[in-house]
């Protein structure tokens, strides 16, 4: 009962804290407190509905959620099956947290043009997305990966366990719910590196819709771009938001 009335309170703070954010845009848009450049909600909604732009905006998001879903994939493969690397053999960890350390440090916007000249202008937001994703997906599995007890590990290693059965039957269950909470922050920072990178010269995407607004004076197309971008971000954030509850209370 207590956990059923924690969660519908949880609802209705955040339906409360949306109503509320979404009246304040639209009061500030209405009122021009923020100048022309901050339209009233109703006004981009009318402008992101209208039937004549409907083609333009969802070819847009096929483009950028296509980007968006292979960096993610691909660098939480990546991310994970690295990450159990070092796990099991501690030897090559100082050199790939190094690697991986100095890559992240490097700011995406500083990468996007290298990746322009070696690769091409289709695929630089799949790789700063990667990149994101990878990097977050190798620090939560990694920290999730060392968090099984001593005892744990002194019971399998009296039982003659290899390295391979502990991390199967012990590590990986263990580390399950700080996977899931990787995967779950991932999801915004792959839509930011698919999104920088289509600002870069793509030819398809919301980061294309976006970069022209901005050099047009656009404002309705790029509020709208915004918003289905953050609409669709929020949206799978929430789902892996329950997925990691579930997780969390089946594993910890």
């Amino acid at each position: 009962m207590l956990r059923q009335s924690g969660r519908a309170r949880d609802l209705i703070l955040g339906a409360f804290g949306l109503i509320l954010f979404f009246g304040l845009w639209e009061m500030i848009g209405q009122n021009r407190l923020a100048g022309m450049t901050w339209p009233p909600l109703s006004t981009v909604l009318a402008y992101l509905f209208d039937p004549d732009r409907q083609g333009l905006f969802l070819r847009a998001m096929r483009a950028t959620l296509s980007m968006v879903g292979l960096g993610y994939v691909l660098g939480g493969i990546t991310g994970i099956a690295f990450a159990a690397l070092v796990h099991v053999l501690p030897k090559v960890r100082p050199g790939l947290d190094r690697l991986s350390s100095v890559v992240h440090a490097i700011p995406s916007i500083a990468l996007a043009p290298i990746f322009i000249v070696l690769l091409s202008r289709e695929v630089t937001g799949l790789a700063i997305a990667f990149l994101n994703v990878y990097f977050i997906m190798y620090i939560s599995t990694t920290s999730g990966l060392a968090h099984s007890s001593r005892s744990h590990r002194d019971l399998f290693l009296v039982l003659g366990a290899s390295k391979l059965s502990r991390f199967f039957r012990l590590d990986l269950p263990v580390a399950l719910p700080a996977v899931v909470g990787g995967m779950k922050y991932a999801i915004p920072a792959s839509f930011i590196g698919a999104i920088l990178g289509e600002w870069f010269g793509s030819s398809r995407g919301l980061g294309l819709l976006m970069v022209s607004a901005m050099q047009n004076f656009q404002i309705p197309l790029l509020w709208s771009a915004m918003l289905i971008a953050s609409s669709v971000s929020l949206l799978f954030f929430g789902f892996m938001t329950l997925v990691e509850k579930f997780v969390c209370e089946r594993f910890r």
